[in-house]
């Protein structure tokens, strides 16, 4: 049990984070808090997608950040989170983020529908408007792809290609990007959504470290049942191998962040994002690092 008084209120803010949204503590980590000055910096870089909070304004997601300590955000054009144009919007957009404290670390998912420089310049600009140097992509068709290394070059800006599961006949696995991307610019590469990764039948695990430095964004979730995209829950309550995810993020000396994706419950996320947090930093405390 923790042995002073800092540690003891911390271990209970965590419990109460997780009794608050459940009415079974299944992490025995929570009875086991490591001393907080004993712990090592986490060199898992929490962070959330702005999709998250899908439903609600730009002012309840920083709000909502302020809320859980969480001060890095992949924003996506949903709302008022991050708009692609006016341009004055993006700027906007911008500085409030960044008078709250708030650090936008990607753009998107953003779509690249045509393969015209136009189109996809225009995507570019949009992300060096946010001053983000990873885009989050949903649907670039492989025979697009020269064509956009083009601007990853010129612009400098990593290019993450996001796996969708089994309805997605082009990318549903991190592995189908990294047999397309293979022997382009080294900024090609994926963001591993890990409940899509597992629903398409790959080791998440495995997959982290099989595309290493060609990772660039992670978007974390958990199921119940690895067949289904129904059964999310917050994180903690399912079967994904959350510690083994972290092990293989710290192994590879993973640079980029891991954003919460929680897709249920839109119109409410708070608990199920409380508890997820509440979760992953229990089991980063459990590995030594302050989570």
């Amino acid at each position: 049990m923790p042995t002073n008084r800092r540690d003891f209120l911390r271990s209970g803010a965590v419990a109460a984070a997780v009794a608050a949204t459940s009415t079974t503590v299944s992490a025995p980590w929570l009875f086991a808090q490591p001393k907080q000055d004993a712990l090592k910096e986490s060199p898992i870089k929490l962070g959330i997608a702005s999709y998250t909070f899908r439903e609600f304004d730009r002012a309840h997601v920083i709000d909502w950040m302020k809320e859980l300590k969480v001060a890095n955000l992949n924003a996506k054009d949903v709302k008022d989170h991050l708009p692609m144009s006016p341009a004055e919007a993006t700027e906007a957009a911008v500085a409030a983020y960044t008078a709250a404290g708030i650090k936008l670390t990607a753009a998107g998912t953003v779509y690249f529908p045509k393969d015209e420089d136009e189109d996809i310049r225009a995507k570019f600009d949009y992300a060096k408007r946010a001053g983000v140097k990873v885009i989050v992509a949903g649907d670039p068709t492989p025979q697009t792809l020269p064509r956009i290394e083009k601007f990853v070059k010129e612009y400098d800006i990593k290019f993450a290609i996001h796996n969708h599961g089994p309805e997605d006949k082009i990318w549903p696995s991190p592995l189908d990007v990294l047999k397309a991307v293979k022997g382009m610019d080294p900024r090609m590469g994926c963001c591993i959504d890990v409940g899509h990764c597992v629903r398409a039948g790959t080791d998440v695990v495995e997959a982290i470290h099989t595309v290493g430095p060609r990772l660039f964004d992670v978007h974390m979730k958990d199921l119940t049942d690895f067949t289904s995209k129904e059964s999310q829950v917050a994180v903690g309550d399912g079967i994904m191998p959350v510690r083994g995810i972290f092990e293989a993020l710290s192994k590879i000396k993973y640079p980029g962040y891991l954003d919460l994706e929680y897709e249920v419950h839109g119109d409410d996320p708070m608990p199920g994002v409380t508890k997820s947090f509440a979760y992953m930093r229990g089991v980063l405390d459990g590995m030594g690092y302050r989570g």
